[in-house]
């Protein structure tokens, strides 16, 4: 059997992460339904011929050394169900009331999900009636105040042209009960949450209340976050769309670096414990030459830091450019007292701004001219439209989405896993969090590009 060279540098860097941390046994696959679908898709009577049923599987691993394993062993390999419509679904589509919901920080794509659930649900399956819950899980609280939006064909015609959301969003918990009693009374039959990791764990908890209350409400989830770090899934939405944005930014620090003596371009951009935005771009510029990142720590001072290869490149080539993920050297600049935002995350430290005073500090101590110009594009590349590419993914996540829904799926997540969309329980997608795997052939292009090196003292 040939070995399949068929995945992207991102895809084999997910694979390689799964691989090297053995997880078979700690991934389910199983996904939860409501109750039998007993009821013929309206897609029949348009001679539709792409119904998939869910003995229709994707492998998690298509690797030649695990394929032959499996092999050898006798024992069945481990799978995805495959999205798709099904010739059966479980919601009648006149009685069905859907609800979208856009939690934590903005993305680009958001609003091209949004359009083609609302489009999916109407034009596909005839559902008359879906609300938008504004301002995240905030909207589903009485005490706040918040109306619901209509989300008709009509309303969304066009906000795929704008980024954000037109929802809007917001960070932080919210009372569990309420969210769910909220549904009870909008009577609500599905739910569409688009978010990150921390969006999926309070879905997983309102699929719990739900459970414990005996409602018959799918929950279905659309995976979100800039950082691309959310775990099963091979690239998030909004992911082209950054590193595109971030391409851009490194491309002025370049010009900014080679445009001075000693010119140096840093540049700042979002990944808060993973850097593949960092990693994406440096590998499609090639014009990087330092790539720092949450997942390999780094050294300043020392022979082999960062400050002396620094130095050693401004000597020898007279520029240098430097792309940094926000999460990355955190140790230099979070004091002792750890902060939290809203959503439980560890507010970071400004590396961006320690690394450009550090710069410009060793130089002036060592009595060599040094000009650092510094750009941190993280607002603009999250709150622009999504490009080409992001919006045909777009499409495809929303699309599957409301396959899955009015099939009467729940507690999963609409993945993009091999080239093919499938679904992915939520109780798996929040297990871990993806991050780059230093041994992986991706960040090992990474070190090719830059010529960097490990950038540690021994």
């Amino acid at each position: 059997m040939p070995k399949d060279n068929s995945l992207s540098p991102l895809q084999e860097d997910t694979k390689d992460m799964i691989d090297g941390l053995g997880l078979d046994s700690e991934i389910d696959t199983v996904i939860e339904v409501l109750g039998e679908p007993k009821i013929p898709s309206p897609l029949i009577k348009r001679d539709y011929s792409c119904f998939v049923s869910d003995q229709d599987r994707v492998l998690v691993r298509v690797s030649y050394r695990s394929l032959k394993k499996i092999c050898e062993e006798g024992s069945e390999p481990l799978s995805f169900e495959l999205a798709g419509p099904r010739e059966q679904i479980y919601f009648d589509p006149s009685k069905t009331r859907c609800a979208i919901v856009t939690c934590g920080g903005l993305c680009p794509g958001i609003n091209d999900v949004i359009r083609a659930i609302v489009l999916g649900l109407y034009y596909d399956y005839g559902v008359q009636s879906t609300l938008g819950i504004r301002y995240g899980l905030r909207g589903f609280i009485p005490d706040y105040g918040l109306s619901v939006k209509d989300l008709t064909p009509e309303a969304v015609n066009r906000i795929h042209e704008y980024g954000g959301t037109v929802l809007a969003s917001s960070r932080g918990p919210q009372r569990i009960d309420l969210i769910v009693d909220a549904l009870v009374r909008m009577n609500v039959s599905i739910l569409f949450i688009i978010g990150g990791d921390g969006t999926f764990r309070a879905g997983t908890k309102i699929v719990n209340e739900i459970k414990r209350q005996g409602l018959k409400i799918a929950v279905v989830a659309i995976p979100k976050t800039i950082d691309n770090d959310i775990y099963l899934v091979s690239k998030t939405f909004g992911f082209d769309t950054a590193v595109e944005m971030a391409c851009q930014a490194i491309k002025c620090a370049h010009t900014e670096a080679i445009g001075a003596p000693n010119g140096i371009g840093l540049v700042k951009v979002m990944g808060r414990y993973s850097g593949f935005i960092a990693a994406a771009a440096t590998n499609a510029l090639r014009e990087v030459n330092f790539c720092l990142i949450p997942e390999s720590d780094f050294d300043l001072e020392g022979e082999n830091g960062l400050l002396r290869a620094l130095e050693y490149r401004l000597r020898n080539r007279g520029h240098a450019v430097v792309v940094v993920a926000e999460g990355a050297g955190q140790r230099y600049v979070v004091g002792d007292k750890i902060k939290k935002d809203p959503s439980g995350n560890v507010s970071l430290g400004d590396i961006g701004t320690f690394l450009k005073d550090t710069f410009k500090r060793y130089f002036k101590e060592i009595g060599m001219d040094a000009f650092v110009r510094y750009i941190d594009p993280s607002y603009i590349v999250r709150s622009v439209p999504a490009n080409v590419d992001d919006r045909l993914y777009c499409a495809n996540l929303g699309q599957n989405a409301v396959h899955a829904a009015m099939a009467g799926k729940t507690a999963m997540m609409v993945s993009l896993w091999n080239d093919r969309y499938v679904h992915v329980p939520l109780a798996s997608a929040i297990r871990h969090n993806k991050r780059i795997n230093l041994k992986s052939r991706f960040w090992l292009s990474v070190l090719e590009s830059t010529g960097q090196s490990s950038l540690k003292n021994k």
